[in-house]
């Protein structure tokens, strides 16, 4: 039988387990790291994840246009719009935050 003490500490324990998994997800308004890589064309930007770890990741382009987050596992590439015939250029690849 558990107390209400060993309880209060499992649960302690993995809600501390749980964030440290998760922090390399976090994002918002955080640059993607150096080992993340894109190439921008007029009609396609691909993003390459060539770190250890999964991200989710965006395009912020010189107009403010949004794009929606997508999943880049260790070693994919992920496309986004190009900058396209007005020359929206991309300004730089940001982390997403986890979905909810």
């Amino acid at each position: 039988m558990l107390t209400g003490l060993t309880v209060l500490t499992v649960l302690t324990v993995l809600t501390a387990a749980g964030a440290a998994q998760a922090a390399p997800a976090a994002g918002g308004d955080e640059p993607a790291p150096e080992c993340v890589h894109y190439a921008a064309t007029w009609r396609y930007t691909h993003v390459t994840n060539a770190c250890d770890t999964a991200y989710r990741l965006t395009v912020e382009y010189t107009d403010g246009t949004g794009v929606p987050c997508r999943e880049a596992q260790p070693g994919a590439t992920v496309t986004f719009p190009g900058y396209g015939p007005g020359g929206n250029g991309v300004v730089r690849v940001r982390l997403c935050p986890p979905p909810h």
